[in-house]
């Protein structure tokens, strides 16, 4: 009984995924959980504040657009020194897409009008369609300028790329 309740606990990040070990699994969480920390911060100033300034110092910058340095930096928390950049087309080469969604990827929307992925944030969990995320430098809008980090819900045809940068699946082509 106590194993089946601890196997059924496991929840979002469950071993029915082939390739994913529970290493990776170990990993994705502990993305997930940097990222859940943050959930509430806010800026003092457009693109500052005490927090944001540690996310873009942490890739090198001040005063830039966050949500690819927030999404770097959970997972430097979480021991990884890559990705590292506050560009978020950045996020999304080739050999880390994957087609569908796991808790610790990356996501990235895609803007018609700057032509590009221009904004990103963590994949918290999958539901059905709908992609429940922890982004930074959004609002309660899911703007891509927004005021702090928040949790954000959006169907997964809105969200362009995932990126997978804990684990070793091999990468899909969009």
């Amino acid at each position: 009984m106590l194993c089946l309740a601890v196997v059924c606990s496991s929840g979002l990040f469950s071993s029915g995924v082939v390739g994913v070990d529970g290493r990776e699994r170990r990993a994705a969480r502990r993305v997930v959980e940097a990222a859940q920390k943050e959930v509430g911060v806010r800026e003092s100033t457009e693109n500052a504040g005490v927090r944001v300034d540690e996310y873009n110092a942490y890739v090198g910058f001040r005063k830039v657009a966050w949500c690819a340095s927030f999404v770097s930096w959970c997972h430097g928390q979480a021991g990884y020194s890559a990705p590292n950049t506050a560009w978020s087309p950045a996020l999304f080469p080739e050999s880390r897409l994957q087609k569908e969604a796991l808790p610790g990827m990356v996501m990235g929307i895609y803007f018609p009008k700057l032509k590009r992925i221009a904004h990103c944030g963590i994949v918290e969990s999958v539901t059905g369609n709908y992609v429940h995320t922890i982004e930074g430098n959004t609002n309660v809008a899911g703007a891509r300028e927004g005021i702090g980090v928040f949790r954000r819900i959006r169907h997964r045809k809105l969200v362009s790329r995932y990126a997978d940068w804990v684990s070793k699946l091999p990468p899909v082509p969009p």
